[in-house]
């Protein structure tokens, strides 16, 4: 297996550390999700607001946005239909809140792959390799800021945990 380029191995620490990976500033998102009930998932704070469940959907849908723009990848192929936001729960379930976390975690791990496959030769095309770090650093960040909307919405939550 090839060495992989510093700069690409730091955006990675980026990605994991905001994703599942231990970090210095608290619940990464990940972690923001752990012990929550498929019924707090599904706990809207308001009419027309997004809950839990939505949030993380779209932080799947996100990284598989990236990975697709940081691969070429054709559009439509999001396990889901649709793009961006998807009303959730269709049922609340744990079955269905545990397919949701997982299609999370799988989008994770494709976009994870495509970093470590991206051609070695990427940095001699300066303009798509700032680019690709733009848009794996931006990742990083959206995870972290849906984690503290979660958080957010887990500390007003009126259900209890389980």
């Amino acid at each position: 297996m090839r060495a992989l380029d510093s700069r690409l191995r730091s955006v990675l620490d980026l990605l994991d550390e905001a994703f599942d990976k231990k970090s210095w500033h608290g619940p990464n998102l990940r972690a923001s999700l752990s012990g929550l009930t498929p019924s707090q998932g599904a706990w809207r704070p308001a009419p027309g607001h997004h809950n839990i469940w939505e949030l993380m959907l779209h932080a799947a849908y996100w990284k598989y946005a990236v990975r697709r723009r940081i691969t070429g990848e054709k559009r439509g192929s999001f396990v889901l239909a649709g793009s961006n936001f998807f009303e959730r729960p269709l049922e609340t379930s744990e079955a269905a809140w545990n397919s949701d976390i997982g299609i999370l975690v799988k989008e994770h791990q494709a976009l994870r792959l495509a970093v470590l496959q991206l051609p070695p030769t990427m940095p001699e095309n300066q303009k798509k390799w700032q680019s690709t770090l733009h848009l794996l650093r931006g990742a990083a960040a959206h995870d972290l800021y849906h984690a503290g909307q979660i958080r957010l919405l887990r500390r007003i939550c009126p259900l209890e945990p389980a």
